[in-house]
């Protein structure tokens, strides 16, 4: 059966001292250790921890594909474990076929490891085969198109652009994250998240079409009505304005 509901998705994550220093046995050492003795590669999943996850859901119309929610909410607004527990919630509710760009090596793992470390019971991501890698439960589009090889995979800033969508915002990515955190910047971290989601829902659209599971006609239909979603819904994020072509008052002339 085709799906009918889809959850586009896509995590904001800071390093976790704490959890390092565990796992290192460094007891009480201080931050600053930590880091050191961790390195300057970036951290495995296990030593990520949530600051927003960004979410779109979408549903099947005769028309094409239409936007019903896009959100980030952070921790900013909730803790880490009421994030995650919404999340999952949400998931086992309308058992969406999931959507992301390289979420079977981190946003996967690393919402099942902080679900674990906040004793989150996460039964909505049971009601389907989420962590089979190879079904289409959980679709990773980085996977999908680096045709399942490590060296295959692209950026999803690059191929976004490469397909002439917008990609991610200038002078900003994901490794500014921490620093944005810090800083206060937590609804800009936010925004920046949706703006990844979008890009994400955007690709997988063209790669509906090249699957033929969607028309030319729908494709068509599901861009308006994003850029209607977007102008009514969301024009509070300069970035969503800039990637659909709207005017958008932030950005630098």
């Amino acid at each position: 059966m085709p799906e009918q509901s889809v959850i586009v998705w896509d995590l904001e994550t800071v390093p976790d001292p704490a959890a390092a220093a565990r796992m290192l046995d460094l007891g009480n050492a201080t931050e600053a250790d930590v880091r050191q003795a961790l390195g300057s590669t970036f951290p495995k999943q296990q030593l990520h921890k949530i600051v927003c996850i960004g979410a779109l859901i979408a549903t099947r119309q005769p028309e094409g594909w239409r936007i019903e929610a896009l959100g980030a909410p952070h921790i900013g607004e909730r803790s880490e474990a009421k994030l995650i527990s919404d999340f999952v919630d949400k998931i086992g509710e309308l058992r969406p076929q999931l959507i992301t760009f390289n979420g079977h090596s981190f946003d996967l793992p690393v919402l099942r490891y902080r679900a674990m470390i906040n004793r989150v019971s996460a039964g909505g991501l049971q009601v389907r085969q989420y962590f089979h890698r190879y079904t289409e439960d959980a679709l990773d589009l980085c996977d999908v198109l680096g045709s399942y090889v490590s060296g295959g995979k692209v950026k999803l800033d690059d191929v976004s652009k490469i397909l002439g969508l917008a990609g991610k915002p200038q002078g900003v990515d994901g490794g500014r994250v921490e620093e944005m955190v810090l800083d206060g910047q937590i609804e800009e971290v936010a925004h920046y998240c949706e703006s990844d989601v979008l890009n994400t829902y955007r690709l997988w659209l063209v790669y509906e079409l090249f699957r033929a599971s969607i028309t030319a006609k729908e494709l068509d239909w599901s861009e308006g009505q994003i850029r209607d979603f977007v102008e009514t819904r969301k024009s509070a994020n300069p970035h969503l304005l800039t990637a659909v072509g709207l005017p958008n008052d932030a950005e630098p002339n």
